[in-house]
């Protein structure tokens, strides 16, 4: 597992790549990479923002070249419609968003970090409080998401942290499962509420409901639950082999 000094490391090469391409203007780390560095530790992740000049958004979003440039890329897919979600062939994970400069204003967020910047004339505005509205994904989104959910889940349990492990891997990840099952059978007769899919799932949806107590094994089995729903997932979905390892990896056979 990459040490903290690896995941700064990493995040200072990331700074690097960016000076070198003029329409990049700045990177922000969050999270245990910006302002709470005493939570860093080796099951953190890499959480940032990339500002760039205007116009040059799609590109970041969709070529992974300054991301390549400082070390291979095993996993990426867009998960927002600002963001990605990536793994690096050393098992460094990152989720990170891509803005210019005149939408910061409107992007909810933490205090971030200044790692990197253009110049000193950079100023980061206020920031409001605005949601955007929910997406529509497509099952390729649900399961990667689930897959995500399931890594970030394992790291924090190993971390010691089981309350927020057991919510992104028993409900999180679940959650998934249950949009997942909508999207890929007919429903029993039965009827469906728009704002809480998991009401009345066991009469629609009978089938999945008959694995869901191997997915949600509570608190202290969150390796198991983890197994239980890749296993669902590698059956009924495409998913990707670097992803499934890297979760095998946090279970171990005594699991």
């Amino acid at each position: 597992m990459p040490s903290p000094v690896q995941l700064l490391a990493r995040l200072d090469a990331i700074a690097a790549s960016l000076s070198q391409r003029s329409d990049a203007l700045a990177l922000l780390g969050l999270g245990s990479v910006g302002l709470e560095l005493s939570r860093l530790d080796e099951h953190s992740d890499l959480d940032f923002f990339v500002i760039v000049a205007p116009g040059a958004k799609r590109n970041y979003l969709e070529s992974l070249t300054w991301l390549e440039q400082v070390h291979p890329v095993s996993f990426s897919f867009p998960n927002t419609p600002d963001g990605r979600k990536t793994l690096f062939e050393d098992g460094i994970f990152a989720e990170y968003a891509v803005f210019e400069h005149s939408e910061l204003q409107h992007i909810p967020r933490s205090s971030g970090r200044v790692v990197w910047q253009r110049g000193d004339a950079f100023d980061l505005p206020a920031v409001s409080v605005n949601v955007p509205p929910p997406q529509q994904h497509s099952q390729e989104w649900h399961t990667n998401e689930a897959l995500t959910n399931l890594l970030v889940g394992l790291h924090r349990d190993a971390r010691g942290e089981c309350l927020t492990a057991t919510r992104f891997i028993q409900t999180y990840a679940v959650d998934r499962i249950l949009t997942l099952a909508a999207l890929n059978w007919r429903a029993e007769p039965g009827d469906s509420d728009l704002f809480m899919p998991e009401r009345r799932f066991e009469g629609r949806f009978p089938g999945v409901a008959g694995i869901l107590p191997g997915m949600m094994q509570g608190y202290r089995h969150n390796r198991a639950s983890a197994l239980c729903i890749l296993a669902w997932l590698e059956e009924h979905c495409t998913v990707h082999p670097r992803l499934a390892q890297e979760i095998r990896l946090l279970c171990p056979a005594d699991t």
